[in-house]
């Protein structure tokens, strides 16, 4: 590109659908993006300890920092180094329930397949049904972490400060009992002990008499970002953690680990950004998306049109 502007009025309107440029790395959809946070993430030494004494004492790892502190990328790196897999991630709102958590049950498209079914004998009509049930029940992210074959799995529970009050206590009992039930499957545990059912990972789960145990913990990170007060009891079953605003040297190699063949004035560029962010609430992917928009030009930009790039991107957070 000769010039970063793609949409720019006072040029000719493009006659053909126009080819984007690439997307910035961590905004690469799929299995590019979560490499990318895996890889390219770099925690302090007391973050360091605190994922260990959760993989050790199997205790969920609650990280508390400003938005844009990496709290969701340290999932991904853990996993990553120690081969994991893929990170389950359950986003969280005021609406969300330990049940969509553990597992979906679809009952009106049971019902509807019933209904559409082909003529039925009545002599093993409800063992059909049984076997139907498994088709309509999905585990969610939390069952999945739980009874994955491949356990343990690395689970993101992103922004539990946003549930329920209910919800952080109601997991940790499901962590500390090591089991879960399905109340619609053991309902039918008498008539068909064994049903399959499909995880989030579309993995096969054989589930007995409607209950799902486990003999691996996940590594579990819960992110918060500190909207509200959690009970004692909540905090004595997890590792805290707070995650602090990397400092000048260190967002010079975060940024370093996300691009190649920086110029010297994008020191000039952190220290600006350091400085602004002293004053209003910053995050580090803000300072990312500057250093990827002065360099998505081989041309190189006034400094007023710079200063219009870092004006629009360093927007304060509030707070």
């Amino acid at each position: 590109m000769t010039n970063w502007k793609i949409y720019d009025p006072q040029s000719p309107q493009a006659t053909q659908k126009v080819t984007l440029p690439p997307a910035p790395p961590w905004r690469q959809p799929g299995q590019g993006r979560e490499r990318v946070l895996a890889t390219t993430f770099r925690p302090d030494p007391a973050v360091v300890d605190a994922v260990n004494t959760a993989l050790y004492l199997r205790r969920p790892l609650l990280l508390t920092g400003r938005p844009g502190t990496g709290k969701s990328s340290l999932a991904h790196s853990v996993a990553h180094q120690l081969g994991l897999g893929p990170v389950i991630e359950w986003a969280v709102n005021s609406r969300s329930t330990l049940q969509e958590g553990l597992y979906q049950y679809d009952a009106l498209a049971r019902l509807q397949y019933i209904q559409q079914s082909s003529a039925r004998t009545n002599v093993g009509e409800q063992d059909k049904d049984v076997e139907e049930l498994g088709m309509f029940l999905t585990l969610g992210p939390l069952g999945t972490a739980l009874a994955s074959a491949h356990a343990p799995r690395a689970l993101l529970v992103d922004e539990i400060d946003k549930s329920d009050v209910d919800l952080p206590n109601d997991l940790l009992n499901v962590l500390d009992t090591g089991r879960f039930v399905i109340p619609e499957l053991k309902r039918a545990a008498a008539r068909h002990p064994t049903v399959k059912i499909s995880s989030r990972d579309n993995e096969c789960i054989e589930v007995h008499r409607g209950e799902i145990t486990f003999k691996e913990y996940p590594f579990v990170v819960l992110t918060s970002n500190g909207e509200r007060d959690f009970p004692a009891p909540f905090l004595r079953r997890c590792v805290q953690c707070q995650i602090r605003e990397p400092d000048e040297s260190e967002l010079q190699d975060i940024v370093a680990a996300h691009f190649d063949n920086l110029g010297e004035d994008m020191s000039t560029i952190i220290s600006e950004f350091v400085k602004m962010r002293s004053t209003v609430t910053l995050a580090t992917d803000q300072l990312l998306n500057a250093v990827h928009l002065l360099l998505s030009s081989d041309k190189p930009q006034s400094a007023a049109e710079r200063q219009r790039i870092l004006d629009t991107v360093f927007q304060g957070l509030g707070g």
